[in-house]
């Protein structure tokens, strides 16, 4: 028996892992939706979303994709991994995703084939979108002078490009590396922490996705969780993970504070 079986539940409600089925859609990044639907639909070219480690910023990107029909926009998700990317990398997978069929490896015709691409996309009645999550690591003058060079693609509707960058706090810092592609943010959203009610609804809701039917943990845990995490989701659910696991080992019916507390201790967090 694992505590899944012992709290009778289907499956791990608190993984850190983006699980679609688990997302929770909070005021605040309902609000951010409507907002990048809007960008996205007015052809604004720029948008961008900044919040904190474990804010939810990739979870609100994989949500917008999976909401943008296909019939509509040609989307796609980039998630930079490293610093040490190259505009040339960057040209060729804003190509790959875009569905350019044969990638040139000369820069002058890679981006003459970007450009034909854009415009099929905008013929077929389209939106063209990419998203690119972890921007802040893109900490180059010469790749933000890139960006704002493919913003230029345009026709009298609009941008034939969108962008939305998802990025922490830094990415205020990497925008200005290029004033003017600053200057054409035309949305701007930043995520937060939950408040107290958003956490408590955050873990109802996981739970009750994941099959639990009855109420795992009190009211007064639920409480010193928010103060713990401060109602930021990545640790949200590491704390529930560990407590669950905690409370299956002490056979504990309900987790309540002292179960908390412990986890706390565990993971270094304190108030």
């Amino acid at each position: 028996m694992d505590y899944l079986e012992y709290y009778g539940l289907k499956e791990h409600p608190f993984s850190n892992v983006v699980d679609s089925k688990f997302y929770y859609n909070s005021p605040l990044h309902s609000d951010a939706l409507l907002k990048l639907k809007y960008a996205v639909d007015t052809r604004k070219g720029l948008a961008v979303v900044i919040g904190g480690i474990g804010t939810g910023k990739t979870t609100l990107a994989r949500r917008f994709l999976e909401e943008m029909d296909e019939s509509a926009y040609e989307a796609a998700l980039l998630v930079v991994v490293h610093s040490s990317v190259s505009s040339e990398w960057l040209f060729k997978k804003f190509a790959i995703q875009l569905g350019v069929a044969d990638i040139p490896d000369d820069r002058v015709e890679l981006l003459s084939q970007i450009y034909r691409r854009l415009h099929d996309i905008n013929d077929e009645g389209k939106k063209a979108v990419v998203m690119v999550d972890e921007v802040q690591m893109l900490n180059s003058k010469e790749i933000m002078e890139e960006f704002r060079g493919l913003l230029n693609m345009e026709t009298s509707d609009g941008k034939l490009l969108n962008f939305v960058f998802f990025g922490l706090p830094e990415l205020e810092g990497v925008l200005a590396l290029d004033e003017p592609l600053k200057q054409r943010v035309a949305v701007k959203i930043r995520l937060t922490e939950f408040s107290e009610k958003s956490t408590i609804d955050y873990m109802r809701h996981r739970l009750t996705v994941a099959g639990s039917g009855k109420e795992i943990f009190s009211a007064d845990a639920i409480r010193l969780i928010y103060r713990y995490t401060i109602g930021t989701p990545r640790l949200i659910n590491t704390v529930c993970d560990n407590a669950l696991l905690e409370g299956y080992l002490a056979k504990a019916a309900v987790i309540d504070i002292p179960i908390i507390e412990t986890v706390a201790v565990d993971l270094g967090l304190s108030l």
